[in-house]
């Protein structure tokens, strides 16, 4: 049995089962049963009359009203610091406060005596007094709704806040034939006690995109340039996003072609195509399927070998068992923990007093992530071991847990062979509840719900109010130093330990931690750090003291998951398990489209919601029944992350070419063709590397990940890879976005692949490609990227330094200056003692080229060295144009190692190498 209801979830996303309404507001419209049911016209009609009569609600009618006039926008009194000396709620849904901002206080915005002198009544009719401009005429419709509220005594019951029910938007969806097309929508407002009223001029509307479609504060949608976009409706807590569409072409409904939907993702792609008059591109090469899905799935290029394998098989179920297999390698596994790492935040600089050991916890959060990913755990399951994570398993004792940690770092056994990911729960910017539900909501919701710390989203149905409520399920968790005081049991086990411990008890922090290191190495059992899970209790609402007497937040023994019902804490253990069990829900709206939302964008570079961390009503996705099925499927299969990446590689719509037709030229969000589009830092680095080393070396880039950069674990980037991997935009894991990886194109990017060093030796040096190549050619390969000429180059240098500073010492000392002198013969010692240690270098150098095997990469001609080279970094072969100028210029070299090189630097340069397509 649910815990949680969905009801605000159907209410909002539900489709209306009424019938189709007229454009028009009237007095009665035809309902969802065979009966008509009333509904009260617009507020224009009813307050246009002079006469009217009649009292407005202050929820229903005045603060929307308000907002329409912008009274509540960020730009007016719904700023942070209001306007003069007025201050409303931004978006206007805290009617409370809005109530008494406007009636209360020493100078309310009413008065109740003389209506026409209230303030929010005359200096809104005024250009020159009020700072906004004149808002509405004196005697408009607005005017009498405001005079009608206040001569009723400006009224509102904050215990009576009516209920919406839902909002009817009609049409459900706006097709276009032309530009310049105008459609009126209507939205009915159903309250909870049965009332219907056409509320469609006090409405907010919004366009997500208005070159395709523009919408008036009226409500009138005008058609633009083709494509397809949503309009959004907002009004009181409901947010509505109509679909707009302008087809592309004629080629719509009976006119449009027989496609092949082999899968139901095809299908559900094609029947919005059909609709935009867009027909998909043909299938793609086997080539470029071949470098596509390697590059996808596990971030690596394939090898001529396999290449040529692959072209040459006649098996139609080929591209299915390649997807398979790649599903199978190391390689896939580390791609894919890196993209949950960079989900949930494993960042190195906020891993601060993990473990009394110099060990590194984004290396154990990593591992922890990979033994799951590599085991196919459910997804579903991961998140558990991460959102519900603990130090001690039930009835585990603290000394008991700490013996465990220490054998654990003494024996040299894996963190993730523990069953929770407590490291989540440690980062030092994951400490307050508000810190935690946002960060949360981000990695598992894919929701950013931050804005509702201050006010109600402005495109979703979260208020403040929800906020405070989702943030106390955070409130149990606490990653520790030593067991807290409570626990008396578990202090007093800390207490005996410490005790037992050879250190000087004064020491704190970092030097008590290099103690407990050393202590650990000498075999005994030392405290170690944990994540503690206390339950709210009956008296958990009073405010506890700390030592100073300033009050700590307070637990509220009931909390709402995002406007849900009440769930009372009381009831659990962990307060964090409702959670959990509500993102397990069948219907859970964020959890399984989260993933699955984020895991196409790896696909397509946009995801169905695009960006993939913004799943809010007034961000709907491009393809809903795309994303319904499978988020559906993906739950009905257990949260089988490899069925979700076969899923997806085995349609039809993955493997279509980049080339397009007329229809599509332009499409970038309905997935009609392949967009070319840029590599993740850790892939282009890593098939920079790959391309350029020697024939086993590239081979072995499936399996061998320990020096690839999908498999670095945190955000502390050393060695070589630091600073490629910098300006390719590698995730920084610093804020609740999936904007902190970058996948821009950049200047510093293209001047590192023409002129940075470590390209060139990655091109030329004597393990790679071109250095097989050149042993076996009995040639030189480029002395400039070889080490042997790199040390004898500084060698060089430095014999020019000390000779130099030996010309200054005799000058020094002839003028007299004799300390001056004795600095620089100092500094001549130094660079006598470098120079030793670089004449052994070179030796060392020369003498492991020496003992390197010359390997037989032989080619009967040219020509198959420059398919190999093209087979290597774009995966296809050579054209007869690209093919005659790549011999040209090798014959034209002083070698042909010499022309290779140059080839291969060419190659890598080419747009068509750092894409995927």
């Amino acid at each position: 049995m649910n815990i949680i209801s969905h009801r605000l979830w159907l209410m909002v996303f539900a489709t209306s089962l009424a019938a189709m309404l007229p454009s028009n507001s009237s007095a009665e419209r035809k309902g969802n049963s065979d009966s008509d049911i009333k509904v009260a016209p617009t507020i224009i009609e009813r307050f246009s009359p002079e006469d009217v009569s009649e009292t407005p609600d202050f929820q229903k009618h005045v603060i929307p009203l308000m907002s329409r006039m912008g009274c509540n926008g960020r730009a007016c009194h719904g700023s942070f610091q209001g306007r003069g000396g007025f201050m409303l709620s931004l978006f206007g849904y805290d009617f409370k406060a809005d109530h008494s901002a406007i009636t209360a206080g020493d100078e309310p915005r009413v008065d109740l005596k003389s209506p026409d002198k209230s303030l929010i009544i005359f200096k809104p009719t005024d250009e020159d007094m009020h700072e906004g401009g004149q808002i509405y005429e004196d005697g408009s419709w607005e005017h009498r709704v405001l005079k009608n509220w206040i001569q009723a005594g400006a009224q509102f019951d904050a215990d009576q806040v009516a209920v919406l029910d839902r909002l009817e938007v009609t049409p459900e969806e706006l097709v276009f034939s032309e530009k310049d097309q105008t459609q009126q929508l209507t939205a009915i407002a159903v309250w909870a006690d049965g009332s219907r009223e056409d509320v469609t001029p006090l409405c907010r509307f919004t366009t997500n995109d208005d070159q395709v479609a523009q919408i008036n504060r009226d409500g009138l949608v005008t058609s633009n340039e083709s494509g397809d976009t949503h309009v959004v409706i907002a009004y009181d807590k409901a947010v509505i996003a109509v679909p707009v569409l302008r087809p592309v072409s004629q080629l719509i409904g009976e006119n449009y072609p027989e496609v092949p939907t082999p899968t139901k993702i095809d299908q559900l792609v094609v029947q919005k195509l059909r609709k935009m008059g867009i027909v998909p591109s043909d299938l793609t090469t086997d080539e470029q399927f071949l470098r596509r899905v390697s590059l996808d799935i596990a971030g690596t290029l394939p090898t001529p070998t396999e290449i040529r394998s692959f072209v040459a098989d006649t098996n139609p179920d080929k591209r299915s068992q390649k997807i398979d297999q790649l599903l199978e390698t190391p390689a896939y596994v580390a791609k894919m923990t890196t993209l949950l790492c960079d989900i949930t935040g494993n960042n190195d600089q906020q891993l601060v007093n993990v473990s009394p050991m110099r060990v590194g916890p984004a290396q154990e959060w990593y591992d922890w992530i990979y033994d799951r990913v590599e085991k196919n755990t459910p997804y579903d399951q991961i998140a558990e071991g991460i959102i519900l994570a603990r130090s001690r398993l039930e009835g585990e004792s603290y000394r008991e847990y700490c013996e465990e940690m220490s054998d654990m770092y003494r024996e040299g056994e894996s963190f993730a062979d523990r069953k929770y990911m407590t490291h989540y729960w440690a980062r030092r910017e994951f400490r307050q509840p508000e810190e935690r539900a946002i960060a949360f909501a981000y990695a598992f919701m894919g929701v950013r719900i931050q804005c509702a710390q201050c006010h109600k989203h402005p495109f979703d149905v979260w208020s403040k109010n929800d906020f405070d409520e989702f943030k106390t399920f955070f409130t149990g968790a606490r990653f520790a130093a030593q067991p807290i005081r409570s626990d008396k049991d578990a202090f007093n086990e800390y207490e005996a330990m410490l005790n037992s411990l050879d250190i000087d008890k004064s020491l704190r922090g970092n030097q008590q931690r290099r103690e407990f290191a050393k202590q650990l190495q000498k075999g005994k059992t030392v405290p170690f750090p944990e994540l503690v899970v206390t339950p709210v209790r009956a008296n958990s609402t009073r405010n506890t003291k700390n030592k100073k007497g300033k009050g700590l937040p307070s637990r509220s023994p009931e909390a709402r998951v995002l406007g849900e019902e009440a769930i009372d804490l009381r009831d659990y253990e962990d307060v964090r398990e409702p959670v959990m069990q509500w993102l397990r829900e069948k219907d859970n709206p964020y959890f399984a489209r989260a993933i699955v939302n984020r895991v196409w964008a790896t696909y397509f570079s946009v995801g169905i919601v695009n960006p993939t961390d913004d799943l809010s009503l007034g961000n709907p996705p491009s393809n809903a029944p795309l994303l319904d099925y499978l988020a559906q499927e993906f739950v009905a299969h257990d949260y089988d992350l490899k069925w979700l990446h076969r899923e997806i590689a085995n349609s039809r719509t993955y493997q279509l070419s980049w080339l397009p037709n007329d229809t599509n030229r332009f499409d970038v969000r309905n997935f009609s063709r392949a967009v070319p589009r840029r590599l993740p830092a850790e892939v282009a680095y890593d098939i920079i590397q790959q391309a350029t080393a020697g024939n086993d070396s590239m081979g072995s880039y499936l399996s061998d990940i320990d020096q690839r950069a999908i498999a670095i674990p945190g955000t502390r980037l050393v060695g070589n890879s630091s600073y490629p991997l910098q300006i390719f935009g590698r995730s920084e894991r610093a804020s609740n976005c999936d904007c902190d990886r970058s996948m821009e194109a950049t200047l510093l990017q293209t001047v590192f692949l023409q002129n940075d060093f470590s390209l060139h030796t990655a091109i030329g040096n004597n393990q790679s490609w071109v250095g097989e190549v050149g042993r076996s050619m009995k040639t030189e390969i480029d002395k400039k990227s070889t080490e042997t000429q790199r040390i004898q180059a500084q060698i060089k240098r430095l014999y020019e330094q000390l000779g130099t500073g030996r010309d200054a010492v005799e000058r020094l000392t002839a003028n007299g200056k004799k300390e001056r002198a004795q600095e620089v013969r100092q500094k001549l010692a130094a660079g006598k003692k470098r120079l030793e240690k670089l004449r052994e270098q070179l030796a060392q150098a020369k003498a492991a080229e020496k003992q390197k095997p010359v390997e037989e990469v032989n080619f009967d001609s040219p020509a198959e060295m420059v398919e190999e080279a093209y087979l290597r970094t774009l995966s296809r072969k050579p054209n007869d144009q690209e093919m005659n100028i790549s011999l040209s210029h090798i014959n034209e070299a002083k070698d042909p190692v010499a022309g290779l090189h140059d080839l291969m630097w060419a190659l890598l340069n080419t747009k068509e190498f750092i894409v995927n397509h």
